[in-house]
């Protein structure tokens, strides 16, 4: 039984998702649904088909079976019109090194039609929110991994997308910068509807209302923290990894 909120509007949506290589199913059969306003996080082991499923649902590739909603758009008949409502930051997201973050973020704004008006505007909202004033005329390619980070974010939130999907934001990040995309995170979470990607459990602990999980391309848990935490007797590196090890568990799912 897939877990969610009944009564919340459905945002993102994978339903029958699978993708094939050849022989080789990297995501097979993946039914899911996050509602208005939920932050979720995205779990499973490297390899277990995260970024193949996430890359399906932004429309990013397409899905050999199933289904991708965002608010409501399928992602292969109505891309444009869903992603204008989505912000997606892919796992080492690409970044113009020669340009400024100011730079990059006037491109991004002119790419997607905005008035010189607007672009000021969501220009200073998104270098408030992702903290960047400190950097926004440097050359990308000179900023940290954190501040590079920082800079995705801020493309992904610049046309004020309903939908957020994050695949490993804080890969590669010191913890006091963790601890920044956790805030930034939080505070999205008050008017986004949020899907994150991460290995971190003290993540999920910190940020998410539920958890997806999936294990060899197959959906294995949804349900909330509490449940997950039950799986391993209150560990949730434990659940992890009773969920993950073998793949006959490939089934279970909250109860």
């Amino acid at each position: 039984m897939t877990i969610q909120n009944e009564s919340r509007r459905p945002m993102i949506e994978a339903i029958g998702l699978s993708k094939f290589y050849g022989p080789f199913a990297a995501a097979r059969d993946v039914t899911f649904s996050v509602g208005e306003g939920e932050l979720v996080a995205f779990l499973g082991p490297n390899g277990a088909g995260k970024s193949t499923t996430m890359k399906m649902l932004t429309g990013y590739i397409a899905a050999s079976e199933g289904e991708a909603r965002i608010a409501g758009h399928n992602m292969m008949e109505d891309r444009i019109e869903g992603s204008r409502r989505l912000g997606y930051l892919p796992e080492n997201g690409p970044l113009y090194p020669e340009m400024t973050p100011f730079a990059m973020l006037s491109f991004f704004a002119e790419a997607r039609g905005m008035t010189a008006a607007r672009k000021k505007d969501r220009i200073e909202a998104v270098v408030d929110i992702c903290d960047l004033s400190s950097v926004i005329y440097k050359p990308t390619s000179k900023l940290s991994k954190g501040f590079k980070q920082r800079v995705g974010m801020s493309q992904a939130l610049l046309h004020e997308p309903d939908v957020l999907i994050l695949d490993e934001p804080t890969a590669g990040l010191d913890p006091n910068q963790i601890r920044g995309v956790r805030a930034t995170m939080k505070k999205l979470s008050e008017t986004k509807t949020i899907l994150l990607s991460t290995h971190i459990l003290q993540e999920v602990e910190a940020m998410a209302d539920r958890v997806v999980m999936i294990n060899e391309g197959r959906l294995v848990y949804d349900g909330d923290v509490e449940g997950l935490r039950k799986r391993g007797d209150n560990d949730l590196d434990e659940a992890f990894y009773s969920l993950t090890q073998d793949a006959t568990a490939q089934d279970a799912t909250a109860s």
